[in-house]
């Protein structure tokens, strides 16, 4: 018998500047899923929850998902390539919605290593910058943000546990 344990996220020396991560599964956004998060999140605006108002009051003739959905999916989509074992989520340097998202639309993600560089304070970690973009199935970008995250060094990260152990 073989255990196999998943990799999630990556240290300090797995990243490589020009290195992209083409993230899997895409994920299709349904009204449901659109609704609920703004709701959750307290925004109201009629683009997203009125049917009527967004196809008679707006230039898109429908709803759109709400941009902060787009960006919480595809950062989320990253996680287990870029952030799964971070120290901390230093910053968002830059966010775009370079077009609408609508419900129905499937998202895709990307990343890409832009840079990498040993903390001059620790020197247990370091810090990654990437780029991550989002495409609709048509292929078109609809979100893009620049990022950077500060990761461990193999050697002085804590290996996994659970909270039992397990049979052998």
């Amino acid at each position: 018998m073989t255990v196999y344990e998943r990799p999630f996220g990556r240290y300090f020396e797995d990243f490589e500047s020009g290195d992209i991560y083409k993230h899997w599964p895409g994920k299709t956004i349904t009204e449901a899923d659109d609704h609920l998060f703004c709701m959750i999140t307290m925004n109201h605006h009629p683009l997203h929850t009125d049917a009527w108002f967004a196809e008679t009051q707006t230039q898109f003739g429908k709803n759109v998902v709400v941009g902060n959905l787009v960006y919480s999916l595809v950062l989320g989509m990253s996680v287990p390539d870029v952030s799964g074992v971070a120290i901390a989520n230093l910053e968002v340097e830059e966010l775009k919605h370079q077009r609408p998202t609508f419900h129905g639309d499937t998202i895709y993600a990307e990343t890409k290593v832009l840079e990498k560089k040993e903390s001059s304070s620790k020197p247990d970690r370091g810090i990654v910058t990437v780029e991550t973009r989002g495409f609709n199935q048509r292929g078109e970008e609809v979100c893009y943000f620049r990022r950077k995250v500060m990761v461990p060094k193999r050697e002085a990260a804590k290996p996994r546990q659970r909270p039992y152990e397990s049979p052998e």
